[in-house]
């Protein structure tokens, strides 16, 4: 039935960014409200008017909702195993240092199983892009407790409220060196697509921190409405503040969010790191192999 509904749309006025998408795959999977497909349309707008050379470009994710963003995009494509995009991602870079890499998974991906990965790729400054999309759970496993979720948040596995403190995102991405770091929501479109643009034009680790809904599992078992009811949250409790020290800036359930860009910053990448060091080394008989600042 969904494809016969989309058939019927072939008529209407052609999406901006249908290029960047792979039609065939539609309708995507999440569910109403969601917000990830919005950091979509927002990555796609970005990545159309970075200059990017799409045939150099590629995405990288792992498991979860977020995860399946790889699928949709009508570019080279990894859909990896859980929380290993990262070093997915910096072999493709090392291997290819031309290429573009982008990270596009969750909160539980990235920085849970996949946080070791994080801290490392964000040390070494690996020429990647990491875009985040934080929903404060595991959405598609079951909703369990995830590292963002906020304390007294509820979840299937903290039926009585999460009493654990939740990663400060931002605060590790630049204590670990990332040169760029920002966080926005799906509600903030705009500064979400320009934030994404800069981290693609970024050499080094550049991160993003997407805040969006999950109103399937987490808004529902909290209590906190639809998806709508989220995007009116975002709005009246957003502040943004550029430059904020990131250790400022972490979550409360439902309490005041700081979005804004934090940190863009200039540090040698892992591959002019090397290069640099192995050219003192070796002088004239050494031949980069990684031109691409990997």
């Amino acid at each position: 039935m969904a494809e016969e509904l989309y058939e019927l749309d072939e008529n209407l006025p052609v999406n901006p960014v249908e290029s960047l998408l792979r039609m065939d795959r539609m309708p995507h999977i999440w569910c109403p409200g969601c917000g990830i497909g919005t950091t979509v349309n927002c990555f796609a707008q970005a990545l159309e008017s970075s200059g990017l050379d799409l045939r150099k470009t590629a995405i990288v994710s792992g498991i979860g909702c977020t995860g399946r963003v790889a699928g949709y995009l009508n570019l080279d494509s990894f859909h990896t195993t859980h929380g290993r995009a990262i070093p997915f991602a910096t072999g493709l870079k090392l291997a290819n240092p031309e290429l573009k890499v982008v990270v596009y998974s969750g909160d539980g991906d990235l920085s849970a199983i996949g946080g070791n990965h994080f801290i490392h790729a964000a040390r070494r400054n690996m020429d990647v892009t990491v875009i985040l999309i934080n929903n404060s759970t595991y959405g598609m496993t079951g909703g369990q407790v995830a590292p963002t979720t906020p304390m007294t948040a509820v979840a299937s596995t903290t039926p009585y409220g999460n009493f654990e403190s939740a990663f400060n995102l931002p605060a590790l991405a630049e204590s670990c060196g990332a040169v760029y770091v920002a966080r926005w929501t799906a509600f903030h479109v705009r500064h979400t697509t320009k934030a994404i643009k800069e981290a693609l034009l970024k050499k080094g680790f550049s991160f993003v921190e997407i805040l969006a809904p999950c109103p399937t599992l987490y808004s529902r078992r909290n209590k906190l409405g639809d998806g709508l009811a989220q995007m009116v949250y975002y709005r009246e409790n957003s502040e943004i503040r550029h430059g904020a020290d990131t250790k400022d800036v972490a979550l409360e359930f439902q309490g005041k969010i700081i979005v804004g860009k934090f940190v863009d910053r200039v540090r040698p990448t892992f591959g002019e790191a090397m290069d640099r060091y192995l050219r003192e080394r070796l002088g004239a008989d050494y031949l980069p192999a990684t031109a691409g600042g990997a």
